[in-house]
């Protein structure tokens, strides 16, 4: 049901400047504000939809004051009429014909205590009083009654969308389809009936025309609703995507008009489908209704509630639907959505941007659809959560819209959708500026045109006047002075004027020659290739208020940096440049983007904001179209932000993956395997990686937090990842490589069930997201991860060392250390072939001790038994830190163990780590062990490794003795011109320190046993 109210005039008011509210259930509205006069005529249609006959209508009418300013507020009330719904329907063919209505003076003590007058209002259920109401306004006022009531059509329109809708559809398909509907039934009818009356068939029209837009909107009024806004001239171009990022780009095997209809049309069983995967209830979508009277702009507003998370309990959102573009082939539609229910939740809204466009053309010549999801955030108030929210909200709609894509791709077949990166670049060398146009913009300014005018005006007048004239005053032949105080003064502005040109000139070709050479180079080399694209800058800081800054960007990856060239005087600049990185082994992680104001080639950049971009944080997608937020104080006061496209590409294919596998495999010692398509897969989504991620290797352990918590450890060539289930129960983290500072090895001890313990300690503020997972955080802030309980710790640290020791090198490091590779392949050994290795190198090794020392065999294997009297003695030898792990087989009758320690100053200036890797294996007549040694942060250490072989026999001489002989040998991995030296500085050091420490070996034992 339906009720129309017409307000139709006012009389004896007591005030001048009056307008009117009208209120029936929830529906509310107002009349415009009539000025100077008490009796005021408004002539105004309102509808609403009545869903209980025991509602009221109350009529309010209001004092307008001017006076209220800034703040909108209420007026003070006149008077107000209640009049039943009930009392409407009981009237003749529902029509209440205009009746005067007393206003009742109400209670408040606001209102104002004189005779409030009175209002003529007609009222009519079904849309049947309108007839009622222009007779009467007709009789009243016959000269002018007809057109203001003409006028009243057009202001009742901009007052009810419903009306509005009403009135143009009344012209339109849907009052042609009522007709052609009820002329069908007519030819259908018997003779009987069609003797009917002609008014009654058009009063049936009418009514069947009123039922049908009494109906919910259908799939078909939809469809339609889109032909008319097709149908409209003025056609607005498809905008950008929007701040925040994207979260969907994808090409799917269908036409652009079927997943419009699939995505937003009512009733969309897709939409319910997805309410029901993500949990979300009391879905109601309004119908959509025109937003301008144009038929130009589509609208409708959605509610639901939102399934509760972990952190947020269930809320009631609220999306405002808007098409803003739909010519057939291109869809686009803005959904703002709002949750004040949340923390925060009146502060900002969330815009999301639909676009629908023409995919790729198929071979088979069946159409396809681009279809890109973008979002934003907007805030209405200020608050320091602002980080917080971004990210809450990104992470949000990521999982939300991952279902999303997850059931699109159930409905339609999903098509290669890699961006066209090459068309996208070519466009932005295109839109690139010359040197001239910016020339031409930075020069075209009051002080250079100015000063332009008075060197042309200064040397005409020159021309004109000549140079004979005799001398003057003190003037002499050659030297002209000025005659007058104006012509000081006209000198001094244009001397000044020169200095201010010729600074900008410089400033200009120095920020010019500031772009260097690195837009527009292509890469070189085969691996990971990173491409940036720098777009454009917004809102920049500025240093000086009376200034705007000088703008340019420096990007660095890897050790690697690329700069842009300088814009000049712009808070808004503009580049599209193409920066790109030589190509890299392994894919990069982070990559750095500060903003620097130039002032000058000799002067300290002052920088304007800088941002971290995480690869692993972001799809492909994602980075393909980036706005950064800049942090630092400045650029966070002005909202900074960068618009980059990012584009990683692996130009060898496998190969790479291949190339960096076997490059590890040195550093590690084992044999490392591409690891299948599908563990690949499960890694990469347990910690939302993107495809280009591999593994490497994975561990089971345990993470020693409050409470052990059993699981894997993945090693990938860009992270570190923890992930357990324990009992439906998840718990993951990563961080990269870069983000550790320190890895160290505890003894075993009773909380790690007699085992070793490999402790990642992390940089200062890194690792953040993980902090869930760490044991403790010290007084720096840097977080500690405790592991343990490997299967093989062994292999496990050794392969961690590795993997982070090689990501932390320098890029010169590593290329110096592929070249010598190259050249020395082949001579290093894998750390399992030990032994072999040493009996081939054994003429190259040389004995730098030999003892019989006065105590048995099994007494002075103690010392490599990891127990109290190997830790005293390294202890008293100078090693700091000493840790050992458990002999573990490796073979039939081998046995390997890892030792770490530290060197104190005393033995080394450097204090370097020392991880050593032994083995073991009984002989004839004793037992032989093999050592390889290798020294960190020692000059060249990484260029060698020291080699060890104990020969330790039972003694010929006596029954309780045992002779022990000791050989060194130095495996170069490198060449170095230093050879000969470091050997024998190492050859010294170590005769004396094996000599030192069998004394105290035999010392303790012979002490123990008295």
């Amino acid at each position: 049901m339906r009720l129309f109210v017409y307000v139709l005039e006012g009389k004896d008011w007591p005030v001048k400047d009056s307008y009117v509210k009208l209120q029936v259930g929830k529906f509310k509205s107002k009349t415009r504000v009539l000025k100077n006069t008490t009796n005021p005529v408004w002539n105004e249609e309102f509808v609403s939809r009545v869903h209980d006959m025991d509602d009221e209508l109350v009529v309010s009418v209001y004092h307008h004051d001017d006076d209220s300013g800034f703040f909108v507020v209420s007026g003070d009330l006149v008077g107000r009429v209640r009049v039943p719904v009930r009392s409407v329907a009981g009237e003749e063919n529902h029509n209440l014909p205009p009746t005067w209505f007393s206003l009742e003076k109400p209670n408040s003590h606001k209102s104002i205590n004189q005779h409030c007058g009175q209002i003529l209002l007609s009222l009519s259920m079904h849309g049947r009083g309108q007839e009622v109401a222009d007779n009467y306004l007709l009789y009243l006022h016959p000269s002018r009654v007809c057109k203001e009531w003409e006028g009243t059509y057009i202001s009742s329109r901009d007052i009810s969308s419903s009306t509005a809708t009403s009135h143009k559809i009344l012209q339109g398909k849907h009052f042609m389809k009522a007709i052609a509907s009820r002329l069908e039934r007519l030819f259908n009818k018997n003779k009987e009936a069609a003797k009917t009356d002609d008014s009654s068939e058009v009063s049936t029209i009418m009514s069947d025309y009123e039922d049908c837009m009494e109906e919910p909107p259908s799939s078909s009024n939809f469809e339609e609703s889109i032909d008319i806004m097709q149908s409209t001239k003025d056609q607005r171009e498809m905008p950008e995507n929007l701040q925040g990022g994207v979260l969907l780009d994808q090409v799917y095997k269908v036409s652009p008009k079927n997943l419009n209809k699939l995505l937003f049309a009512p009733n969309s069983e897709f939409r319910r489908e997805l309410a029901e995967m993500q949990g979300t209830t009391d879905v109601q979508e309004g119908p959509w209704t025109w937003k301008s009277e144009d038929m130009s702009c589509l609208t409708r507003n959605v509610t639901y509630t939102k399934a509760a998370t972990k952190l947020v309990k269930a809320v009631k959102a609220t999306e405002e639907q808007t098409y803003i573009k739909a010519d057939g082939r291109e869809f686009a539609v803005i959904i703002n959505a709002s949750t004040p229910d949340v923390p925060y939740g009146n502060t900002f809204k969330v815009d999301l941007l639909y676009k629908v466009m023409p995919g790729p053309d198929l071979p088979s010549g069946e159409e396809s659809s681009r279809f890109i999801v973008s979002w934003g955030i907007s805030f209405c108030q200020n608050t320091m959560m602002k980080g917080m929210i971004e990210g809450g909200a990104r992470q949000g709609l990521k999982e939300s819209f991952d279902q999303f894509a997850g059931l699109l791709a159930q409905k339609y077949k999903m098509l290669n959708s890699t961006l066209d990166k090459d068309k996208v670049l070519e466009k932005l060398q295109t839109e690139h500026q010359s040197d001239r146009e910016l020339a031409t913009y930075y020069f075209c300014n009051f002080t250079v045109v100015s000063t332009a005018l008075m060197l042309l005006y200064v040397f005409v007048h020159i021309l004109l006047c000549g140079t004979s004239h005799p001398p003057q005053g003190l003037e002499i032949n050659g030297i002209d002075l000025p005659d007058s105080l104006g012509e000081v003064i006209t000198c001094g502005i244009l001397v000044i004027q020169l200095e201010r040109v010729y600074e900008m000139v410089s400033h200009f070709v120095n920020a010019r020659l500031q772009k260097g050479s690195d837009h527009g180079v292509k890469a070189q080399g085969d691996g990971w290739v990173l491409t940036v694209a720098l777009i454009e800058g917004m809102n920049l800081a500025s240093l000086d208020s009376a200034e705007f800054p000088d703008p340019y960007v420096v990007l660095s990856c890897n050790g690697k940096t690329r700069t842009s060239s300088v814009r000049l005087q712009t808070l808004d600049p503009q580049w599209n440049e193409i920066l790109e990185f030589d190509a890299a082994e392994e894919p990069p992680s982070v990559l750095d983007v500060e903003v620097f104001d130039f002032d000058g080639p000799f002067d300290q950049p002052a920088s304007l904001g800088h941002a971290e971009i995480n690869f692993l944080k972001h799809t492909s997608t994602e980075l393909a179209d980036l706005w950064v937020t800049l942090e630092g104080k400045l650029a966070q006061s002005s909202q900074s932000k960068l618009h980059l496209r990012i584009f990683l590409d692996n130009n060898n294919g496998v190969e790479t993956i291949r190339e960096y596998l076997t490059k590890m495999e040195k550093e590690v010692g084992k044999k490392l395997n591409l690891r299948s398509p599908h563990k690949n897969s499960t890694f990469q989504k347990n910690f939302g990686l993107p495809p280009e991620e591999f593994l490497i290797s994975d561990f089971s352990c345990s993470l020693k937090r409050k409470m052990p918590l059993q699981g894997r450890l993945f090693l990938s060539a860009r992270i570190v990842g923890f992930y357990a289930n324990l009992f439906g129960h998840k718990t993951k983290f990563f961080f990269l490589w870069e983000d550790i500072e320190d890895v160290q090895v505890l003894p075993p001890s009773l909380a790690s069930v007699g085992s070793p313990i490999l402790v990642m300690i992390l940089r200062k503020d890194r690792g953040l997201d993980a902090r869930h997972g760490a044991k403790s955080q010290d007084e720096e802030g840097r977080l500690r991860f405790y592991f343990h309980s490997f299967v093989s710790f062994n292999m496990a640290s050794r392969t961690i060392m590795a993997l982070w020791r090689t990501r932390t090198l320098t890029p010169d490091q590593n290329i110096e250390l592929e070249e010598e590779q190259q050249e020395q392949d082949g001579k290093s050994c894998p750390a399992e072939d030990i032994g072999f290795c040493l009996a081939v190198e054994d003429e190259k090794a040389s004995k730098v001790y030999s003892a019989e020392l006065p105590v048995n065999i099994e007494s002075l294997m103690e010392m490599f038994n990891g127990g109290s009297l190997e830790h005293k003695v390294m202890g008293l030898s100078g090693c700091l830190n000493y840790v050992t792990t458990a002999w573990e087989p490796v073979s039939s009758n081998v046995f390997e163990r890892r030792v770490c320690y530290k060197f104190n100053r005393h033995v080394s200036t450097f204090g370097g780590d020392v991880t050593c890797t032994q083995q073991k294996y009984p002989v004839a007549n004793g037992w032989m062990m093999n050592e390889i040694m290798v020294l960190h942060d020692v000059p060249f250490g990484d260029h060698f490794r020291v080699q060890f072989r104990y020969q330790i026999e039972n003694s010929t001489l006596a029954h309780s003795a045992c002779k022990c002989d000791v050989y060194i040998g130095v495996e170069w991995l490198r060449s170095s011109k230093f050879q000969q030296r470091i050997a024998q500085n190492i050859v010294h050091k170590f005769t004396n320190r094996l000599k030192e420490i069998f004394e105290l070996v035999e010392r303790e034992i012979l002490f123990a046993a008295r």
